[in-house]
């Protein structure tokens, strides 16, 4: 049996908070929340709401359906210049 969408979400945000690093501050603050309720939120203690969704989707430009497509979904439309390792950064890394 599959995820359920719920937990799916859950997921996709620790996915593209992984793939940006955006902290749960960050998100809280993008949501209007505080870190708390963010933390609450993933670890299931409370839900996803579908405006926190849109919200989400918004901030790392992707499409809400994307969003809710999953993890996998939602990292390989990410874009670029949302990425944690830009261009800029490899750059100033050397590689």
């Amino acid at each position: 049996m599959g995820l359920s969408l719920e937990e799916s979400l859950r997921l996709t945000v620790a996915a593209l908070m992984q793939a940006t690093g955006d902290s749960q501050r960050v998100i809280a603050a993008v949501l209007g929340l505080t870190q708390t309720q963010v933390s609450r939120r993933q670890s299931g203690a409370t839900s996803w709401t579908l405006r926190d969704a849109d919200v989400l989707a918004e901030h790392y430009g992707l499409t809400a359906l994307d969003l809710l497509a999953g993890p996998t979904r939602a990292c390989e439309t990410l874009p670029a210049a949302r990425r944690r390792n830009t261009n800029a950064e490899r750059a100033r890394a050397g590689e």
